[in-house]
């Protein structure tokens, strides 16, 4: 019996038959053979079955193929359909191509398309049920307990309704027009915000930010916070979040790192699911859009994130038509089934101009926010552009992480909001972070330095001491205590100006690369190793030289001095050679007691 081949059994077939699922092999060759000669069978049939509905792959291949087609404005061809699956490099799944040349010679009408549109729905109805009580008897063979299989039956059950009131005819076409008692009597403003105050339930936001700023890292403690129903941002716990995370970004490796430094672990992961570099076709594209709908549907998730979004394009990015295919692909079907999504992105070259690429890519939103470390840990998040203006513009965040040797410490990061008792001044605060305005104002004030101080000679004291800060940061601390009320009036820090002739500076002392504003280095988990923090700050003794550079110390006065008082002497008084007031004669006894009579 070695020479003889065995006949494969279908995954859905596990009764012992050999035969192959419910399906209807004659109707598809007949619709995917109208709809790539007109875009009326296309939308007609749209109407009656989706892409999961036709059983061979080729078939369903060739279906998203003419959707991306029409939705960019052209007319559906077999030859173009080909064209396009050879740049997508799929030619091998239609048999190089001759399955389209093959289909296309047994082209049907459009009006008749329909019809077999509807033999299709029904042979993919069945085919469900097939698989349904599969999987039953799956259950039962491992012993399954009644309320498993009930809870099988009822989301099978649930599915159908679903696809039933939304996927078949006119009704889910129907469905999107508003009622308007319902609509009136809905008061969206005081609908909630969903964790963090930084969206709304079925919004769209883009969160932008540089390569050092950690976007990742804040969205993944994020996502994992409102899976597993945990507070955030000062934010009280809410219900916990199906959420479907789309990573292709970050390394598994480094995935597992920051979770576990959150306190995350395999039995606390909620209701989140992360899909790793997943398989899916770009998602400015039919059949990416297509993918990712499914992977929602299997899912349940009620919350997407795109981290990057664009690393799941196809398109340049300078290109409006890029994101427009996005939207129409991807997020407008998200958006129409009421499923909030996030997608991050990187700075352009100008970071005043927000994220990287067209402009276009805002137009779709209804919020950014940008996303900055403003140095020792601080973050700051500013929402750039909002379609409804609800919830709060900016935030001040403090990222907080620990280490346990090499390792980061279990449970020990995370992003917490700048409050009150962390204001600068206290020892929580801002001014504990070396990098930040705080840190240099606290700085120059411990090292005594005048309040009137200028740029330059704060770079040089900060040079001397060894602690970072960016010109921007310098300028902004010269400009706050310059504006403090009662300035010292004498001077402890020996000069307020001054040159040095080896031309430091605060970004470039020793274990800084020049040109940078921050300390590099490792600030949470997942990036590189960061640099020893800052030295502790010498006490400098007063100084006797004078105000400022060349300027003298104090001259001595040109009015004669009382020799008894130390006051001043009338000049005619003295000019007439007395070295001391008529009161303060000691001849006469009538001056005043001096400190020597009360020893």
């Amino acid at each position: 019996m070695d020479n003889v081949r065995h006949m494969t059994r279908e995954p859905a077939d596990q009764d012992g038959l050999n035969r192959t699922a419910p399906h209807d092999a004659e109707a598809e060759e007949y619709v995917i053979s109208a709809v790539m000669h007109t875009s009326k069978a296309y939308s007609d049939c749209a109407l009656i079955i989706q892409r999961e509905d036709l059983y061979k792959p080729a078939h369903q291949l060739i279906w998203d193929t003419v959707a991306g087609l029409i939705a960019t404005g052209s007319q559906p061809h077999p030859a173009l359909v080909r064209a396009e699956i050879e740049k997508q490099g799929q030619l091998h799944r239609v048999d190089g191509g001759a399955l389209i040349y093959k289909l296309s010679y047994t082209a049907i009408g459009p009006e008749m398309a329909p019809a077999f549109a509807e033999r299709i729905a029904e042979t993919a109805r069945q085919r469900r049920y097939d698989e349904h009580s599969t999987a039953l008897k799956a259950a039962i063979d491992r012993k399954a307990d009644g309320e498993e299989l009930a809870e099988l039956v009822a989301n099978f059950q649930q599915a159908e309704q679903l696809r039933e009131n939304t996927g078949r005819g006119p009704s889910h076409l129907v469905a999107s027009l508003l009622n308007w008692g319902t609509f009136f009597a809905t008061d969206f403003g005081a609908i909630q915000l969903l964790l963090g105050k930084l969206m709304g339930p079925g919004q769209q936001i883009t969160l932008v930010g540089d390569g050092k700023a950690g976007k990742s890292l804040f969205a993944q403690e994020w996502m994992w916070r409102m899976a597993t129903g945990q507070p955030f941002l000062g934010d009280t716990p809410q219900a916990p979040l199906p959420i479907l995370y789309l990573d292709a970004e970050n390394g598994q490796e480094q995935v597992q790192e920051r979770f576990l430094s959150f306190g995350a672990g395999p039995r606390n992961m909620g209701e989140l699911r992360y899909a790793s570099f997943p398989p899916i076709r770009p998602l400015d594209t039919a059949g990416g859009g297509a993918d990712l709908i499914a992977l929602v549907k299997a899912t349940g998730a009620q919350l997407v994130v795109i981290d990057t979004v664009s690393r799941f394009i196809a398109g340049p990015e300078n290109d409006a038509d890029t994101w427009l295919n996005l939207y129409r692909h991807t997020l407008l079907p998200l958006k129409r089934d009421r499923i909030s999504s996030v997608r991050l992105d990187h700075f352009g070259k100008d970071k005043e101009r927000g994220g990287r690429g067209s402009s276009a890519k805002t137009q779709d939103v209804d919020h950014v926010w940008e996303l900055s470390a403003q140095g020792g840990g601080v973050l700051s998040l500013k929402r750039t552009h909002t379609r409804t203006g609800i919830g709060p513009d900016q935030f001040t965040l403090l990222r907080q992480a620990q280490r346990d040797g090499d390792n980061w410490a279990l449970g020990g990061t995370r992003h917490v909001l700048m409050t009150y008792e962390n204001e600068p001044g206290n020892d929580t605060g801002l001014a504990a972070f070396p990098g930040t305005v705080e840190h240099i104002i606290a700085t120059l004030d411990r090292a005594g330095v005048p309040n009137d101080a200028g740029n330059r000679a704060v770079r040089q004291k900060l040079a001397d001491l060894q602690v970072p800060g960016g010109n921007d940061k310098i300028a902004e601390a010269v400009r706050r205590r310059k504006a403090r009320p009662n300035p010292p009036t004498f001077d402890v820090s020996g000069e307020r100006s001054g040159d040095r002739s080896d031309g430091r500076f605060p970004e470039t002392f020793p274990g800084t690369p020049p040109g940078t504003d921050e300390t590099p280095g490792q600030t949470f988990p997942g990036t590189l190793a960061e640099t020893s923090g800052t030295p502790t700050v010498p006490t400098v003794p007063p100084s006797k030289r004078g105000n400022g550079e060349g300027t003298p110390g104090p001259a001595a006065p040109q009015t004669p001095l009382c020799t008894v008082c130390q006051t001043p002497i009338p000049d005619d008084w003295a000019s007439r050679g007395y070295d001391t007031h008529l009161g303060c004669d000691p001849s006469t006894g009538s001056h005043p007691p001096q400190p020597d009579d009360a020893a």
